[in-house]
């Protein structure tokens, strides 16, 4: 007999979910733990796949990622499997579907934001929450209930095609924006939120040689207090709910298959009480590529173990495999129930058992405008203006604009990888018969897509669906006139006859915008970054470097644009122009945002997320280097340099950006002392110097100087965007507290302890403006991740007008 207990509302989520595994057989906890193509369960013309009734019969508990081209379309979809799953399995237990939504919920018909790196540029946690309050909303009316974001890893090598996916290179600006995603995304009750899955836990940023899913070399000290920080933060103060494992090994086991990661410091260390979600097929790289099972069953053994709780995107290790190794004992029960009340749990909490189905009625029209202004202001808030000699801005109106270059006239490029138009655009490839090196694609959703996306141009797609334009379509409406020419493609000459068309035109222009960079994609088309993307030099293609050598030949003024998700190296023609803006791909606005701050129309106040190395031998080069190490490393009397050939520090440092304006920075003023349980206030004055109205960023960077263990010569330990009206001023205020400035010692124990603790407050990582200190005494206070603090408290007040 079954009962039904589980249904009373009154209950917890907890006590639910345990009622509810009571009732269920050990194949369909085991199904709960897979997710399955929702192919599997209708057709692209709604009748029943082949077998749909043996898949019923074990209830799988998730649909993998997927998507078509308009929103109501996903809902009728979504409605009818949930529909299909919810009246025909035995225990009418809803499906849980998922996306990702890194930058925008990723199906046709919804805006698509800037890229990870691009929001991290803006320095706004506030428009990252609101970002993802917009995918909240638009992904719970759709019916899709978790997201595969964001990604949380620190990016410390630019050669990883991945880098734009992230926030970059800094723990606490990772954690800053991680945590206001979160908030956005689960919301204040998760009945009306959509689950965060953080990713990729943990290490993913620093692969081996960069490449994609190779091994991480790191200690446990930096695995816990640099790489794992954004993950506890959004742990303990955004509740996160969903965790994805790395397909790295870390101390030589896969991820995936270390209880050592997955349980003892996830959830032991970190207290994270969720779900851990497997990245795509992380069970087959267990055979496949990293052989440390001989088979699934093994897999399975391993993962379950770990403390893995739901494979992706189909079953492979778990499923009928996991429930045989169960019933035959190779395979203790206690992890399998742990894991299915886990997921039980989460749908408990998400109202689903209450509420399954999407929303009936989805204005198509007004979606495709939700989050349209929010996109173009992230957009322009993500513009880094990295050098001016005084060139910019250009005037408006009165100019003959030459536009050369690869991204001149390309519209597509501003939607990367993990954004629709991309996977659109992968899917169609591969369903084609298509190979590429994307792990996790499905070879049987070519009949699937073909119904779900009617024959369109990527370029169409983005210009008719989110309103894209092209950067000389956007530099045209300031100018008197506007050309443009390529000159190459991102990687290759197109030849004699094609450059002299490009010299030739920015030799009869006033100025020439010079628009250069990168591309992320999956498999379709010419790239130079993006997921299996990676690259062992750094330095701009060769073939942009030649353009540009020609374009600058001719003696007409060039302001350089960048257009790219992770550092370059850079040649002297571009170190050396007057001008340099570099942008990420910014979207449907990101052509217009640059446009718009190269005439002045916006004064940028992007600021960089990565330091940009000066040649690729400096990789890893970052702000927070150990004390003693890298550029970080203090010379021996009678050396005067780190490397024989160059300076080893940076070209362009963390946190840097310039402004139309200027701003200075005085009056610090630092408490001298606190105890373990105190709060340190550090205060100083930013004003604008300037005739004109701007935005920057003042940053706290903090160096903690204790007993045994090397700390980074400097983290950075808070900041505040500010906006000024000329000859204004505000005065900044950090409060950090003591358990902000924890770390694992030497007898390995986390702990704040006696310390001086020296601060820089400035405008970029470099900036030392302001130099204080203050001490922390008492004795040492070991804290548990519940009582650590992860991001100072700020608060900006007005002060009186200053002349200048």
């Amino acid at each position: 007999m079954t009962h039904h207990d589980h249904l009373d509302a009154t209950l917890t989520a907890d006590v639910r979910a345990d009622l509810l595994a009571r009732e269920m057989t050990t194949v369909e906890k085991c199904y709960q733990l897979t997710a399955v193509p929702p192919w599997w369960l209708s057709l692209g013309d709604g009748s029943d796949p082949e077998g749909v009734e043996g898949l019923l019969a074990k209830a799988p508990g998730h649909v993998c990622n997927f998507a078509v081209d308009d929103p109501a379309r996903l809902a009728e979809i979504v409605g009818r499997i949930q529909r299909t799953v919810v009246e025909r399995t035995r225990l009418h237990v809803p499906i849980l579907f998922h996306a990702e939504a890194l930058n925008g919920f990723m199906a046709g018909g919804h805006v698509v934001f800037p890229t990870g790196i691009g929001l991290a540029a803006t320095w706004s946690a506030d428009l990252v929450q609101e970002m993802a309050d917009v995918i909240r909303r638009q992904m719970r009316r759709t019916g899709v209930l978790q997201a595969l974001s964001p990604n949380m890893d620190v990016a410390l090598d630019p050669r990883w095609g991945r880098v734009h996916e992230t926030y970059g290179e800094d723990p606490y600006l990772c954690a800053a924006l991680a945590v206001a995603y979160t908030r956005g995304l689960q919301g204040d009750d998760l009945t009306n939120g959509v689950i965060a899955t953080a990713k990729h836990f943990v290490g993913y940023g620093l692969p081996q040689g960069g490449i994609n899913l190779s091994a991480v070399e790191a200690g446990a000290r930096t695995v816990r207090d640099l790489f794992a920080f954004p993950f506890e933060a959004a742990i303990q103060m955004a509740g996160l709910r969903s965790v994805m494992n790395s397909y790295a090994d870390l101390d030589g086991v896969p991820v995936g298959a270390s209880r050592e990661i997955l349980t003892d410091l996830l959830r032991g260390t970190l207290g994270f009480e969720g779900f851990v979600s497997s990245d795509y097929t992380t069970l087959d790289h267990f055979i496949d590529r990293q052989h440390v099972a001989r088979d699934r069953a093994e897999a399975g053994r391993l993962a379950i173990t770990a403390g893995l709780d739901v494979e992706n995107p189909m079953p492979f290790g778990y499923g009928d495999v996991l429930a045989g190794e169960v019933e035959r004992g190779a395979v203790d029960r206690e992890h399998l129930e742990i894991s299915v009340r886990r997921v039980l749990r989460a749908k408990f909490e998400l109202g689903l058992f209450e509420n399954p189905y999407p929303t009936e009625s989805i204005d198509i029209r007004a979606v495709a405008q939700e989050g349209r202004d929010l996109s173009a202001e992230l957009a322009h808030r993500s513009v880094v203006l990295a050098r001016n000699t005084g060139i910019l801005p250009l005037a408006s109106g009165g100019l003959d604009v030459a536009v050369i270059g690869p991204h001149a006239d390309a519209v597509g490029l501003q939607f990367p990888t993990y954004t629709f138009p991309a996977f659109r655009e992968m899917t169609l490839f591969m369903s084609s018969g298509g190979l590429g090196n994307m792990v996790g694609v499905d070879p049987g959703m070519a009949h699937w897509n073909s119904s779900a996306f009617p024959p369109m141009t990527t370029e169409a797609l983005v210009r008719d669906r989110q309103g894209a334009t092209s950067l000389v379509d956007a530099v045209g409406r300031y100018a008197r006139s506007v050309v443009t020419a390529p000159g190459c493609t991102l990687t290759t000459d197109l030849g004699k006859e094609e450059l002299d068309r490009a010299v030739s035109e920015a030799r009869a222009a006033d100025v020439v915008v010079l628009a250069l960079g990168g591309a992320s994609l999956w498999f379709a088309g010419e790239r130079t970054e993006g997921e299996g993307s990676d690259t062992a030099d750094i330095a701009l293609p060769a073939s942009q470097v030649r353009l540009a050598e020609a374009v600058a030949a001719t003696g007409t003024p060039v302001v350089v644009v960048l257009v790219q998700g992770r550092a370059y190296t850079l040649p002297e023609v571009v170190r050396d122009a007057p001008a340099l803006l570099i942008s990420s791909y910014g979207g449907p606005s990101g052509p217009q945002a640059v446009a718009d701050v190269l005439f002045g129309v916006t004064n940028p106040c992007g600021k960089l997320p990565y330091s940009v190395p000066r040649h690729g031998g400096q990789v890893p080069v970052y702000h927070h280097q150990k004390a003693g190490s890298g550029y970080r490393m203090s010379l021996p009397p009678g050396v005067d340099r780190h490397y024989l050939d160059m300076p080893a520090t940076p070209l362009y440092p963390f946190g840097h950006g310039l402004s139309y304006t200027t701003f200075s920075l005085s009056d610090l003023d630092v408490d001298p002392e606190i105890d373990m349980d105190g709060t340190a206030t550090v205060s100083a004055t930013v004003t604008n110097t300037g005739e004109r109205a701007g935005a920057t960023v003042v940053q706290l960077y903090l160096r903690v100087n204790t007993s045994g263990v090397t700390r980074p010569a400097q983290q950075l330990g808070g900041f505040a965007r500010v906006e000024l009206a000329p000859a204004a001023s505000k005065r900044i205020t950090f409060r950090i507290a003591a358990t902000q400035l924890g770390y694992t010692n030497l007898a390995r124990d986390f702990a704040v302890e006696p310390a001086r603790i020296d601060v820089f407050v400035g405008l970029d990582a470099h900036d030392r403006q302001l130099e204080g200190a203050f001490q922390v005494v008492g004795e040492p206070r070991i804290l548990t991740s519940a009582e650590r603090s992860f991001l100072s408290e700020v608060v900006v007040s007005e002060t009186a007008l200053t002349d200048v």
